[in-house]
């Protein structure tokens, strides 16, 4: 990572007050911004670098609301152009994000995407999404994007844990598998996270709470991101599908009992609503799945927010 040094230096400069508002204008990182502020994610991703066991990327769900969906695959200059018709619509969408339905790492698309968005829109708020497999050594062009906010699935930072909940990794153009595969995975997700930190970027953790597998380690992986120094985490609820699918998901009550025993270490993100990949609009009020009429009404009630800031 020899270009790291100057990359880092770059968006150190942006921290401060600028961060402030980015986190306060980011409907994920900030509790109240989700009343406030919207968020589009892109899906220009659609290549994976590992499969997940409870993953299903179906690419043509349109009425399904859960990660990995997507109506269609964009290219950079189609998800340019979606994003130059929604935030004429909706200004109050601040975040343009690239969250699959793959991992945006895999995906050079990826950075074309954010390069068409930043010229175009130069204060919109960059965001991704990534498992972090190949986090550490994509990190200076993640940097030079100008993405601030970035989020990394970590659902164990404990190999035998890990290799559980992932069948394989394509690493370099090997496949892996097993406790081989988890012990590269969970080393550089926690190098990228640690990197990714130490450079000023504003890292949210996802991790998905699997009961029998990953349950009674969740408050680990929080630990060690206090170390690491990680703005806040996301407990979410395993959706049971794919090799999974036989499993039975953690009850609301025990998903706030694991949030509740990693406050103390890390701030608990509760107002998640796993978005799919192509989502915009405020969390829970996906734009891409109402009527138009009810896309309307939306969008007054967002222009009534905006001239009475002090409205809820």
């Amino acid at each position: 990572m020899d270009n790291t040094e100057s990359d880092t230096c770059d968006i150190q400069v942006s921290k401060g007050e600028d961060m402030k508002r980015i986190i306060a204008q980011h409907p994920c990182y900030s509790k109240d911004a989700q009343h406030k502020y919207g968020r589009i994610h892109l899906a220009v991703a659609p290549k994976c670098n590992i499969q997940c066991n409870y993953c299903d990327r179906k690419f043509d769900c349109v009425n399904e609301s859960r990660p990995g969906v997507t109506s269609e695959v964009l290219s950079p200059q189609e998800a340019l152009e979606k994003t130059k018709q929604v935030l004429k619509e909706y200004p109050f969408i601040k975040v343009v994000g690239v969250a699959g339905p793959g991992d945006p790492l895999a995906n050079d698309e990826t950075f074309e995407t954010f390069r068409l968005i930043k010229e175009e829109f130069p204060d919109v708020t960059l965001c991704m999404s990534t498992n972090g497999l190949v986090l550490p050594e994509r990190l200076p062009e993640i940097i030079r994007s100008g993405v601030t906010t970035l989020t990394v699935t970590l659902n164990a930072i404990d190999p035998e844990i890990q290799a559980k909940v992932i069948g394989h990794i394509n690493y370099h153009g090997k496949i892996y598998r097993g406790v081989e595969a988890a012990e590269i995975m969970v080393k550089n997700q926690l190098e990228g996270i640690k990197a990714a930190v130490d450079a000023g970027l504003v890292v949210k953790i996802n991790t998905v709470l699997m009961p029998g597998i990953n349950d009674k380690h969740v408050i680990e992986i929080a630990k060690k991101m206090n170390e690491l120094g990680v703005f806040i985490m996301n407990v979410m609820p395993l959706i049971c599908q794919a090799k999974f699918a036989d499993m039975e998901p953690p009850s609301p009550a025990y998903r706030q009992e694991v949030q509740d025993s990693c406050e103390p270490y890390v701030q608990q993100m509760r107002h998640c609503r796993q978005c799919r990949s192509d989502a915009f609009g405020l969390i829970g009020k996906d734009l891409s799945q109402m009527s138009e009429e009810r896309r309307n009404l939306i969008k007054l009630e967002m222009q009534k927010k905006a001239e009475d800031p002090g409205e809820k």
